[in-house]
């Protein structure tokens, strides 16, 4: 549970930092004293930065996405395991009692 509350930390914290980015960006280009050919090769960089940290942000969400799957999923195999077990073990002592 500690590793999946880890992952989420890192993932808000990475939204954090690439919406931080944006406005950083955004707010220089703005008050930077460029021309306007300049202004616009920095916005379609900082644009493509962009959108280069949501296709990262976009994958790590995949793996934690699958990363919690996997959990879940071993979660239920060993609650039927021990549902059987238990069904297992009240049926013996029935047969015995």
């Amino acid at each position: 549970m500690s590793d999946n509350g880890d992952k989420n930390v890192m993932l808000n914290f990475l939204a954090g930092v690439g919406i931080g980015a944006l406005v950083g960006a955004a707010a220089a280009l703005l008050l930077a004293p460029k021309s306007g050919e300049e202004t616009r090769e920095d916005l379609k960089t900082a644009l493509q930065n962009v959108a280069k940290a949501a296709e990262d942000l976009g994958k790590k969400s995949g793996e934690v996405i699958e990363a919690a799957k996997a959990k879940a999923q071993q979660a239920i195999e060993a609650g039927v395991e021990q549902v059987k077990k238990a069904r297992s073990k009240e049926e013996t002592e029935e047969e015995a009692g």
